[in-house]
């Protein structure tokens, strides 16, 4: 919104209203002048912030991705480990439970096989 520069009546009388008008044009020209060269300024900041901004936000976005790469390979490494550490407890496991299987079997299949042998003789 552009200011328009006015003058004191005592001014106008001292000069007179032609010259008067004249200075009053040209301090509006001045301020007109100086608010483009303001705008001019502030835009070509505004693209050098803006392009600097850009430049940092890939920066970061750069850093985020590597970190979430290493991140991500860190976690399949100790998801890895785990399987690894599961499948040995796993298998450790399994032996057990057929130890034990082995044990109840052999109880169980001895008095069988004494009562088939036992009946094969009683005969």
């Amino acid at each position: 919104m552009p200011v328009t520069a006015k003058l004191s009546k005592k001014f106008y009388d001292v000069l007179g209203e032609d010259v008067a008008n004249e200075l009053v044009e040209w301090f509006n020209q001045v301020d007109a002048t100086y608010r483009t060269d303001l705008r001019e300024l502030n835009e070509l900041n505004f693209q050098r912030f803006d392009a600097k901004l850009e430049q940092r936000i890939a920066g970061v976005e750069a850093r985020l991705g590597e970190r979430f790469i290493e991140r991500f390979n860190d976690l399949q490494k100790e998801i890895a480990n785990l399987r690894g550490e599961l499948r040995v407890e796993f298998h450790r496991e399994i032996g057990s439970v057929k130890a034990e299987l082995i044990k109840t079997y052999r109880y169980f299949w001895a008095p069988v096989v004494l009562g088939v042998i036992g009946l094969y003789f009683k005969r």
